[in-house]
This record gives structure tokens, C-alpha cells and sequence, in this order.
């Protein structure tokens, strides 16, 4: 079962993972002019439940914040860095642990300029491995606004199933927001990793 104890031994420090086109590390504030390029853009943040970025040193003060709650072993979101050119382009990782009930929920964040390339379904899909091999969770689950169709097709591509809606579930700048739920169990995801082993 889910501990503090696994929790702190595998987030700290927070470890560096390199799959075949990106590098997860941890977000620093020399990330701040990468960041603000996406994280002001309304089309980003038009269905997550934070308003775009006001400039630059607002990027960069949050960032300061997230070193700090990295320090203190309360964040568990990667920078997502192409390997090929050093740029970060987005984030991934865990939005919370349920240790009680062995799960997670996890969310991830893409620059628009490198949307439907597969970035999202590779980062989505590592952060799931991670979750089952090393966290020993039962269940991941990811949520997205109605509307973001483009997010539940990622979650799809990972293996995640369509439970469904949570209607008016958040409220988010004066308006109800319909949430649709996505999820994969450990033991689904074994038989996705063996029978693609047998072809």
C-alpha cells in the first residue's frame, strides 16, 4: 500500500527520467521564460482550473514557490524537457495521492506548439508506468473539462477507461464546469504491458 514513507523515498530527491524524446526533471526557475510562453496563453488554460500567467515575474515567482514545496517533499510535478534541444515545453506528474484507497490522480500541461505530436501521450504514459512499478498503486485516474476533447483522447491512448461525467462538479471563474473521469487499474495495465509483450 501507498505510504508517506514510498512517497518521500521516491520523490526526494525527485528523480530524473529520460524516455525517448523528453527528460523529466524537476521544475526550476530558470524555467520561468519557457513556462510563461504557454502558461499566458488563454487556449492553455481554458479548461484547467488556474487564469493565464499576468507576466513573466509571476512565472517566475511560482516558480520560486514550487522549489520550496519541492523541498518540503508537497509536489510531484516533472518539467518536461526535449531531450534534443533542452527546451520545456510542459509539465506532468501526480495532482494528488489517495494513500488510503492506493491511488492517484494525475495531470500534465503542453505548450501548444507542440500539441498533437505525442508529447503528452508519451509523458502520460510514463507517469502511469511509474505509478504502478514504483508506487505500487491500484488506480490512476485523470479528469478533464468537458470541451478538452483532445485531453481524453491522451488519456484513451494510455490505456485509461471512460468512467464518466461529474456534472457541474467544479466551479471555476463564476461557471459550473462539467468534469469527465478517466482511469486505468493496475491489473488492466499488466495485461496491456503482457500482451504487448506477446506480439
Amino acid at each position: 500500500m501507498l505510504t508517506d514513507e514510498k512517497i518521500h523515498g521516491f520523490f526526494s530527491p525527485m528523480p530524473r527520467i529520460v524516455t525517448e524524446r523528453l527528460v523529466f526533471r524537476p521544475l526550476k526557475r530558470s524555467d520561468y521564460s519557457d513556462m510563461y510562453e504557454y502558461s499566458s496563453r488563454e487556449e492553455v488554460t481554458r479548461y484547467l482550473l488556474w487564469n493565464p500567467h499576468s507576466d513573466a515575474g509571476y512565472t517566475y515567482d511560482y516558480l520560486k514557490y514550487v522549489e520550496k514545496k519541492y523541498k518540503e517533499n508537497d509536489f510531484f510535478d516533472w518539467a518536461l524537457e526535449l531531450r534534443d534541444t533542452g527546451k520545456m515545453i510542459g509539465t506532468c506528474g501526480f495532482n494528488y495521492f489517495d494513500k488510503h484507497n492506493n491511488s492517484a490522480e494525475i495531470g500534465y500541461v503542453i505548450n501548444p506548439a507542440y500539441w498533437n505530436m505525442g508529447y503528452a501521450t508519451e509523458a502520460v504514459g510514463t507517469i502511469i508506468r511509474l505509478g504502478f512499478i514504483e508506487l505500487d498503486l491500484n488506480r490512476i485516474e485523470a479528469r478533464h473539462m468537458i470541451g478538452n476533447d483532445s485531453s481524453g483522447r491522451v488519456m484513451e491512448k494510455c490505456g485509461m477507461s471512460h468512467e464518466g461525467i461529474l456534472r457541474s462538479a467544479i466551479y471555476v471563474n463564476g461557471e459550473y464546469k462539467t468534469v469527465s473521469v478517466y482511469s486505468i487499474l493496475y491489473r488492466d495495465y499488466i495485461k496491456t504491458q503482457m500482451a504487448g509483450k506477446g506480439n
